[in-house]
């Protein structure tokens, strides 16, 4: 907390050089609506609620594949937030940080928009499901603090067509004159997520299993729920964790030996190694290893190459319909 605090007031001290002298920090247009926000598909979401609506500039900080879980602010990510009309950001766990980048001095009229709170009641603790390595209690922790909610609210399409809703409220109130625009650019884009959402309704209808297996953390929960699936995994969605312990390798294969499955399944950018001693421990050993992206690592790269939400939503959904054939 010190260093970040220390991070936060370089970031003040530089707010009143950076008009003086050279930054890499883009110059901020007052003509220009100037949104800022953190994860992918968040991002994505408002290039599709703006569209072509000139005098718009969006920023997503978190683009050099650094885990969500894992990120920190730069001074200059610092200066983006302080100096944007718009912040979107997810609000969980792993935003802890950002309680600190909005108190500090910002630009008249500056909105923050936190999704977790937009969510309200659909919003879900954290589950440790049977067979789950647990999470051991940092020592810092408060006795009275509340539970913890899973933040990958955006791995369920049906999330991500209410808070595009809440998005387009926010960017109407600091927009009027293109009201119309915005709300007419997140109703043919909310079909298209309502179209996939009934994709995966009937892909699970489907399908000859309802459980999934994940030998590794499991960001899915919002997914599974919105379904009716069953899941168990080796760990909690934000575990910091990489090694499973034998107890629970043994439980995963005498789960995958149980019911029958004939998929392993891990996320994207994961070795596979996990998944490979759980088949190994399994009776039949021959089952596929199958990657699900949870969008939590997005590159610049990335969105050079055209990547967008559903594209990797639908790349899901088809190993989906593998995992429960």
């Amino acid at each position: 907390m010190k260093k970040f605090a220390c991070l936060l007031l370089c970031a003040m001290l530089c707010l009143g050089t950076f008009s003086g002298c050279g930054t890499t920090v883009p110059d901020v247009r007052s003509d220009t609506l100037n949104i800022v926000t953190t994860v992918f598909p968040l991002y994505d979401w408002i290039k599709n609620i703006v569209g072509d609506i000139d005098g718009v500039e969006l920023t997503m900080l978190m683009d050099s594949g650094v885990d969500l879980h894992s990120y920190q602010p730069t001074v200059d990510d610092m200066v983006r937030i302080s100096q944007c009309d718009l912040f979107v950001y997810v609000g969980g766990e792993s935003d802890k940080w950002t309680k600190d980048a909005l108190s500090g001095e910002a630009k008249e009229g500056r909105v923050a928009l936190n999704l977790m709170q937009a969510l309200g009641s659909a919003a879900r603790e954290e589950e440790q499901v049977e067979g789950m390595e647990g999470e051991e209690a940092e020592e810092e922790e408060a006795e009275d603090e509340g539970p913890e909610y899973d933040e990958h609210i955006w791995l369920s399409v049906r999330c991500a067509s209410t808070l595009c809703g809440s998005i387009c409220e926010a960017l109407c109130g600091l927009d009027p004159d293109n009201r119309d625009a915005y709300e007419a650019n997140t109703a043919v884009y909310r079909e298209k997520l309502d179209e996939l959402d009934v994709a995966y309704a009937e892909a699970v209808a489907s399908g000859n299993r309802d459980t999934l297996l994940f030998a590794d953390r499991f960001p899915f929960r919002y997914l599974t729920e919105d379904y009716g699936l069953h899941y168990y995994a080796a760990f909690l969605g934000c575990s910091a964790e990489t090694e499973a312990s034998f107890e629970t390798v043994a439980f995963l294969a005498a789960k995958t030996d149980e019911l029958g499955l004939r998929c392993l399944m891990k996320l994207e950018g994961g070795d596979g190694k996990l998944c490979r001693t759980v088949q190994q421990a399994t009776q039949t050993k021959d089952q596929q290893i199958l990657t699900m992206d949870s969008l939590q690592s997005v590159t610049a790269k990335d969105l050079e190459s055209g990547i967008s939400y559903l594209s990797v939503m639908e790349k899901n959904l088809e190993v989906l319909r593998q995992a429960l054939a």
